[in-house]
């Protein structure tokens, strides 16, 4: 079973080839984050007019670097939410129409449940053998999954395939794009999160104490898994997560060491903070951020006792988050090769293999919608 994976849900064009489920035959990905690099964040119009130019040229390659041709590919498998509506717009439109010029079943992927079976490929074909560190065996069953990336944080419970329970997720900015803000208000370049990990090595991570939010609403479907189950003690209410507060205070801090009052311009502070005093800031946000999530991710632990515990999403390459986690929870952590952990088309081909492997629903070529708001 060889399923081509294609993925433009926002700044990178990728496709890959993923055999079984398991094994990466290919993965190409062409980034357009340099052109988004000076306006501080993604450009959705910029990011669409790049997978147009992009898209076939990475399918190509992606077949190519597989040894495969069209026979040899047994389905198509493509993000059709969440994201950038011009950017899914643009991978859809490509699979669909491969998908009736080629007569191959087509698979649509919800990113967000990708970025989790990025963690099931275990293998690699001989020629990516030295660029890819592969874990030995996937997660098993129940997975508890903390997805954390610039456009979502979630916790899920995986009970089985396609069988999974949304714990809890953001109800503001999600933890990439609060680092993005925050790298922003204090002068560090986009993307963010790999900048304040960098400025934070060299800060104190003790030297401002950002507030952490707490979150009071009730989650139904979490409610219904407790009722159906015993449980030991006192429980959260919910797992949800919040960033707006953190974030906000970070702004309000650095006002303050400017001597500038509430409304000063935050385009402006940079340069007025020291590269210490930047750095402080970056290793306390990153520290609250970080205790954030994974204060959540143990309690659910805890709670529901799972098998594995994945971190996926791009913040899954935050060396912090992999510390804390591994520092509390009593199961080795997992998390894939930090180069898919971002973006790419491999967590969607091992996703459409699992579809097809399990007898899921396809997609019709004729009719399939991009969904950018798509949900858990």
């Amino acid at each position: 079973m060889r399923i081509l994976g294609i993925e433009t849900s926002c700044d990178e064009t990728a496709a890959a080839v993923v055999e079984d489920g398991k094994k990466l035959l290919s993965n190409v990905v062409a980034t357009s984050m340099e052109l988004h690099a000076a306006y501080g964040g993604v450009v959705p119009e910029i990011a669409a007019r790049s997978h147009i130019e992009f898209i076939n040229p990475v399918i190509e390659q992606a077949l190519h670097d597989a040894d495969c041709s069209w026979d040899d590919i047994d389905g198509i498998a493509v993000t059709y939410g969440a994201g950038l509506g011009g950017s899914l717009l643009v991978g859809v439109l490509a699979a669909r129409t491969l998908s009736i010029i080629k007569q191959k079943p087509l698979y649509a992927i919800n990113h967000v449940e990708g970025h989790v079976y990025a963690n099931f490929l275990t293998e690699t074909a001989p020629l990516l053998a030295s660029t890819y560190q592969m874990p030995s065996a996937p997660p098993a069953f129940p997975v508890l999954a903390l997805i954390v990336s610039g456009g979502h944080t979630q916790l899920v419970l995986f009970r089985d395939h396609f069988d999974f329970v949304l714990l809890g997720q953001t109800h503001d900015d999600a933890i990439g794009e609060a680092f993005d803000k925050v790298a922003k208000v204090i002068g560090l370049p986009y993307p963010g999160g790999p900048s304040i990990a960098s400025a934070a090595k060299t800060g104190n991570p003790d030297a401002y104490q950002f507030p952490k939010a707490k979150t009071n609403l009730v989650n139904k479907r979490l409610e219904e898994l407790r009722s159906a189950r015993p449980h030991q003690g006192e429980m959260p209410l919910n797992y949800d997560f919040s960033f707006s507060g953190p974030k906000t205070a970070v702004l309000r801090a650095a006002q303050k060491i400017c001597g500038k009052s509430h409304d000063f311009p935050s385009s402006q502070l940079a340069e007025l903070l020291s590269a210490a005093q930047k750095a402080d800031i970056a290793a306390s946000f990153q520290r609250v951020a970080v205790e954030t999530v994974v204060d959540k991710a143990v309690l659910a632990f805890q709670e529901f006792n799972p098998s594995s515990l994945v971190i996926a999403g791009g913040v899954a390459a935050n060396q912090e988050l992999r510390k804390q986690m591994s520092d509390r929870i009593p199961l080795p952590v997992q998390y894939a090769d930090i180069k898919l952990c971002t973006d790419n088309g491999a967590m969607i081909a091992t996703l459409g293999c699992y579809k097809a492997m399990n007898n899921q629903p396809t997609a019709d070529p004729y009719s399939l919608e991009i969904q950018p708001n798509l949900s858990m």
